[in-house]
């Protein structure tokens, strides 16, 4: 066969293609289905939160069972099904406690139409936060979350929850402001009761999250989200899964 017939083979058969794709094509772009099954417009799998982990072991909450703002027995059954942040604090605290708690209201405000969302809050001043200061207390920063508990009880068991049962710092230090020192660190739980974090820009679990600094510091040095910007999202896996 010449060139001339193979060229007009060649064109013939572009010209079926045309008439018969192109069309259907059109259609899809048309209808938007071109885009649900473009490749590139899928989303990318989200990464699931770290579990933290001891001696090869996921880590769970401790048990507790304290008393919260409105002399109910609380205990850490109370949390199973939810997603929640554990904090350590004390209603005096004239440094980073504030900080911490407006913090814990802006996730309390964002997450208000979840019922799988809780927050607890332990003092570690149990004997001056009594639950009617800590009602008073709840009152003034707008705790309005029924799952959001601020609790009191026996301190040497809140001492023995936060550094052995949750290895955030609290202690006694006369020298300290308001005669006290703790980490301000957040911790995340998931509905199991295991925690959970991402990883930070070197592939290692953050572990807790860094509640006495404020969102609207934007992101640090290093171009990463403060660390309440990133508690929203991981907060929202969670419920996710």
């Amino acid at each position: 066969m010449n060139k001339k017939y193979t060229y007009i083979w060649v064109s013939l058969i572009i010209l079926i293609f045309g008439i018969i794709f192109i069309p259907r094509i059109v259609d899809r772009i048309k209808g938007g289905t071109i885009v649900e099954t473009d490749r590139m417009s899928v989303e990318p799998p989200k990464i699931p939160l770290q579990y933290i982990t001891q001696n090869g072991q996921k880590r769970r909450v401790p048990s507790f069972e304290f008393i919260n703002q409105d002399s109910l027995l609380i205990t850490d059954n109370d949390y199973l099904g939810k997603v929640y942040v554990v904090e350590f604090f004390f209603t005096t605290c004239p440094s980073i406690c504030p900080q911490m708690n407006k913090n814990l209201v802006t996730l309390q405000d964002e997450f208000e139409k979840f019922d799988d969302f809780g927050i607890a809050s332990f003092s570690i001043t149990p004997e001056y936060d009594t639950p009617e200061v800590l009602k008073e207390y709840a009152e003034e920063y707008g705790v309005t979350d029924m799952d959001w508990n601020l609790m009191t009880g026996d301190k040497e068991k809140i001492y023995e929850l936060a550094n052995a049962g949750f290895n955030i710092f609290a202690a006694e230090v006369p020298d300290a402001p308001g005669g006290f020192e703790h980490s301000g660190l957040f911790a995340l739980i998931d509905k199991e009761g295991f925690l959970r974090s991402r990883t930070d820009r070197f592939g290692n679990p953050i572990v807790y999250y860094r509640g006495a600094i404020s969102e609207a510091d934007g992101e640090n040095e290093h171009g990463e989200k403060q660390q309440i910007s990133i508690l929203k999202e991981d907060i929202k896996k969670l419920l996710d899964e």
